[in-house]
């Protein structure tokens, strides 16, 4: 018996309305003002020529960051668009409110007190809490409006990270700006090697507990944690974001240096393990919803064990790269993502994730369809 003809199609843009344009085109017309506006600031703080240093030596290095980021979504890649929306939020708006709230709350309390607490205030205090917020408002926003594409801790680690490179990127402008202003060649250069080789992680490695807390809570079942962990991320956020610029408010080199190595050193290295346990449970997702596709013969053996581990993807698509070429190998990567997919989709009906208006089987007829056909492509290669 065949398999029913798709009525949908995989990954195929939507049809959008003109309205749903419009607001799209607005709402990037306002994020790019927003943004242009922020350097505009920071134009006026540090002048033309630093400022230009500031933008080149804050840019150039995020590729890399960026790779290593997309790096380790392995299984399920999240669409391009929004993990670009993630990255330009936190470049274009998060830094615009933060810059405004942070120079606002400065300002008063320096008002109040004086500036040295103004600033002690607005370093510790203000910046951790609004920065986080405002990095962690599009993850509330992908998790609440975009179900099918945040699936556990490590989708909540990449779009954290996108967002907190897109605002390190913009606040960084304004660091080396300021000390090409200040300071020249020498300064730009130590706050560089400081900021941009010592502490990129800084962070995404704080948005990222507020990404791992929205994770656990959709990959639970239990009332409990869903409304607990998100709240409870964002909160470590904060006061991690808060020690970090404390010990330099503070203590001076001495303290910066020594939280460096016994906070953030072993922070960091924390999340790297995290990300090793959530990548092999989203390996376990993937073989035990595709574990059915392997008993009824749709895959074989060989396919199943590849989709189903890091290195037999990477294995495969190396492979098919060997034997055909590009083609040869887009066909291996698309076939690994729409069989994660798959699972992933099964799995998220397993925990009612969906609403009951979404037709479910429908979707997973589309997968199937899509999947023969690669199949078929790459048995033949």
């Amino acid at each position: 018996m065949s398999t029913p003809a798709p009525t949908i199609i995989i990954r195929t843009p939507p049809r959008i309305s003109a309205i749903r344009l419009v607001l799209a085109m607005v709402a990037g017309l306002i994020a790019l003002f927003l943004g242009l506006l922020v350097l505009l600031l920071i134009g006026i703080e540090t002048g033309p020529v630093a400022l230009l240093l500031g933008l080149l030596t804050a840019t150039i290095p995020v590729p890399l960051y960026v790779a290593l980021v997309l790096w380790i979504d392995r299984y399920e890649a999240e669409p391009l668009w929004m993990l670009a929306t993630a990255f330009f939020w936190g470049a274009l708006i998060a830094t615009f409110f933060a810059f405004l709230l942070n120079t606002g709350s400065q300002g008063i309390v320096g008002i109040l007190a004086d500036q040295q607490a103004g600033e002690a205030f607005a370093a510790v205090i203000s910046a951790p809490i609004v920065e986080e917020t405002g990095k962690a408002l599009i993850l509330f926003i992908f998790f609440f409006w975009r179900k099918d594409e945040f699936d556990g801790v490590v989708d909540g680690i990449v779009y954290a990270s996108m967002a907190a490179l897109g605002f390190a990127m913009t606040e960084n402008i304004l660091y080396y700006g300021k000390a090409a202003a200040v300071g020249g060649g020498g300064a730009l250069t130590l706050t560089v090697i400081i900021r941009g080789f010592f502490a990129p992680f800084s962070h995404p490695l704080f948005t990222s507990l507020t990404g791992i807390g929205l994770g656990l809570a959709r990959q639970s079942t239990n009332m409990a944690v869903k409304i607990f962990t998100p709240v409870v991320g964002l909160l470590m956020a904060i006061f991690m974001h808060s020690i970090w610029n404390g010990s330099a408010v503070f203590g001076g080199g001495g303290l910066f240096v020594l939280t460096y190595i016994v906070v953030m050193v072993p922070a960091f290295l924390i999340i790297l393990v995290v990300i090793s346990f959530a990548l092999r449970r989203e390996g376990q997702v993937v073989r035990e919803f595709l574990v059915a596709d392997l008993e009824r013969g749709f895959l074989t053996q060989e396919e199943y064990k590849q989709v189903g581990s890091i290195l037999g993807r990477m294995g495969s698509s190396f492979n098919a790269f060997s034997q055909s070429g590009i083609k040869g190998w887009r066909a291996r990567k698309r076939f690994n993502q729409l069989a994660s997919e798959l699972a992933f989709h099964r799995s998220r009906v397993a925990r009612g994730v969906y609403s009951a208006n979404q037709d479910v089987l429908e979707q997973e007829t589309a997968y199937i369809n899509a999947l023969q056909g690669l199949i078929n492509e790459l048995r033949r290669g």
